[in-house]
């Protein structure tokens, strides 16, 4: 290859990408997205509508969120290794889309072995959580971290970034829909029936995702800056290189606490509404559903990540202090964490890509363990406060007929809200790099 043609893929990777690529880039984690509004959201809910203890029921999220964090750190080694990005994604699309229904599903083995005890349902539950999760992390690697391969435009990367958190929201809206009319119209009354009504739930989420699963493969090419970087022989980056980085320690930190706020918000969201403010069964899908081009540098993600944690601080003491004469309330609440939730996982997803920068041989290691982190820290915090949840709304007003600070209060309010506040202190000092916005002299990697 001569110089000239050097220069010339080097241009072309740092000009801006056009809307179709980032369209179809978009669209590439909706099945991941709307089976995780659906896990986090209504997993406990379901588990413990069906006759599981909450420590039981924790014990199956737990279990998910452990199989998932161990898969992302082997799904980014072999990506940085050997990967095809499209192929990991579609192999763990298809785990996804084949197992995520018997989680919701019912449980098969009990049926099988004849015994419907509590244990042989945690197991069975807690098995197909697992063989989920696996699917969920091999697609979120791989999806996260393509995005650094197709462009070396930290604005570009952002914008992708950005489109992929629309679509997320898309999907938790499409799942809240669906969720609405079966709550609505479909009146739970014996277990079976409430197996139904998720598993309706579970079938619609599946064929949505899929649905543009095929999209993205359709319109998206496997990154070429990835498959150049093995043709030219670049060493893949060691783990060391980024443990010895002190922005990797403080992206990591801030994505965590980042997933922390939205996940352990989603997971507590329907307990809140319904045994705290007893509010109508249909609110557990209305009031989730209303939670959800110019130049990107480091300072605006700074002070958009801080104008996120800020509206969470709000929103955290508003629900935690938030009497039920008051419920409605709720709703102009959840706008503000539904805007306060897009700040802080765009700019906090974006950092890692400021982070990866022109590294592109350990990207996906990057993302992978940091996910890693995600979800043991995250599945660790809802098992514990899940532990301690009271699950039925007559429980709650043996309590305090009134007014009481529960493990649900705490759990939606003040976790959140303190994971925002130490996010934020973590990123006013960060020293982001400046992002890529001019042709490449120097090779893509050194």
């Amino acid at each position: 290859m001569t110089r000239g043609s050097t220069d010339d893929d080097d241009d072309s990777c740092t000009k801006p990408v056009n809307r179709c690529s980032i369209f179809y880039y978009g669209v590439g984690h909706m099945l991941n997205d709307v089976t995780s509004a659906c896990w986090f959201t209504y997993l406990l809910v379901f588990l413990t509508d069906i006759g599981l203890p909450p420590s039981d029921a924790a014990m199956v999220m737990l279990s998910g969120q452990i199989a998932d964090g161990f898969m992302t750190i082997f799904a980014g080694e072999l990506i940085d290794r050997y990967g095809s990005f499209k192929i990991w994604h579609g192999a763990g699309s298809i785990l996804v889309a084949v197992s995520f229904s018997s989680v919701f599903g019912g449980c098969m083995p009990c049926k099988i072995i004849g015994s419907y005890s509590s244990t042989a349902q945690t197991i069975s539950y807690s098995l197909f959580a697992a063989i989920f999760n696996v699917g969920w992390a091999a697609t979120q690697v791989s999806h996260m971290s393509m995005v650094n391969c197709i462009t070396l435009n930290s604005t570009s990367r952002v914008v992708m970034t950005s489109c992929r958190n629309a679509f997320t929201m898309v999907a938790n809206l499409s799942l809240y829909a669906v969720a609405f009319v079966v709550f609505k119209f479909d009146t739970r009354r014996t277990i079976i029936e409430v197996e139904h009504q998720y598993r309706w739930i579970a079938y619609a989420s599946i064929f949505i995702g899929c649905c543009f699963v095929g999209i993205f493969h359709l319109g998206t090419a496997e990154p070429r800056l990835k498959r150049e970087a093995h043709e030219k022989g670049y060493a893949r980056i060691s783990w060391t290189y980024w443990f010895r980085k002190l922005l990797y320690h403080q992206v990591a930190l801030v994505y965590v606490l980042t997933r922390l706020v939205t996940n352990v918000s989603q997971a507590f969201l329907a307990f809140y509404v319904i045994n705290e403010l007893r509010m109508d069964q249909s609110s557990k899908a209305l009031v989730p559903a209303v939670i959800y081009e110019m130049t990107w540098n480091s300072h605006r993600l700074k002070v958009l990540y801080s104008a996120g944690g800020l509206l969470w601080m709000i929103s955290g003491v508003s629900i935690l202090f938030l009497p039920r004469s008051m419920k409605y309330f709720m709703y102009l609440i959840s706008v503000v964490v539904g805007v306060a939730n897009a700040l802080m996982m765009v700019s906090g997803v974006s950092m890692q890509s400021f982070l990866v920068g022109r590294d592109l041989n350990g990207c996906a290691f990057v993302y992978g363990s940091l996910s890693f982190l995600d979800k043991i820290i995250c599945g660790l915090a809802l098992s514990v406060l899940e532990s301690y949840q009271i699950s039925t709304p007559d429980e709650v007003r043996n309590c305090n007929p009134v007014f009481s600070l529960s493990i649900t209060r705490y759990g939606l309010g003040l976790v959140p809200a303190i994971s925002a506040l130490v996010g934020v202190l973590v990123t006013l000092s960060m020293k982001l790099p400046e992002p890529t916005l001019t042709p490449l002299i120097a090779p893509l990697l050194e």
